[in-house]
């Protein structure tokens, strides 16, 4: 099954497709309609490097071994015991 970021870039590409061909019928352009489908790799997370991602620490259930980066998530989504920094 494809996964929901999986979707979502797919979704953005045929809509950054589709507003390309509609530039293009209307202007003669190819520029856009080369340029567009790369959009949303520029907003990427992954883009970004490892050291952005690095800077967070990792906090870990000590029951189950569940880690979590994001300092949204103070307890775990499992058992819900409460998260322990590494």
């Amino acid at each position: 099954m494809i996964g929901s970021r999986t979707l979502t870039a797919l979704m953005g590409l045929v809509a950054s497709l589709a507003v390309s061909a509609v530039v293009y019928v209307y202007t003669g352009s190819l520029l856009l309609f080369l340029a567009a489908p790369f959009v949303p790799f520029l907003f990427s997370s992954s883009l970004r490097g490892e050291a952005a991602r690095e800077e967070r620490p990792t906090k870990r259930c000590p029951a189950c071994g569940f880690r979590a980066r994001d300092p949204e998530f103070d307890y775990c989504p499992r058992d819900g015991r409460r998260l322990r920094e590494e």
